[in-house]
């Protein structure tokens, strides 16, 4: 087992963060949707937003991410949810260990 995180789990991170910061994170999903005035004011919910990417995140033998988009979504999935107080059209529930703060 790696000590670090793969080049690729490093940059699904990087990445990630990017887009939150940017407010693209799981474009369109969270089109019209100003998440960061709700971030902002709450920053232990920006925690549970990373933790969904995290927990949901794969990776293969190498460490190598494998459901990055996947991740991705879930966790603006939650942003979804916790901005407007309802799942996006089509998505199913977030499971406990999904938001699960480790």
């Amino acid at each position: 087992m790696p000590s670090h995180l793969s080049p690729g789990a490093s940059g699904a991170l990087r990445r990630f963060a990017g887009w939150v910061a940017r407010g693209s994170v799981g474009h369109p999903l969270l089109e019209g949707i100003d998440y960061w005035n709700e971030l902002r004011e709450s920053p232990s919910q920006m925690e549970i937003c990373f933790a969904v990417f995290a927990n949901v995140l794969e990776l293969d033998d190498q460490g190598e991410p494998v459901n990055e988009k996947y991740a991705e979504r879930r966790a603006a999935t939650w942003l979804h949810q916790y901005c407007t107080g309802r799942l996006p059209d089509g998505e199913p529930e977030l499971d406990d260990w999904e938001v699960a703060l480790y």
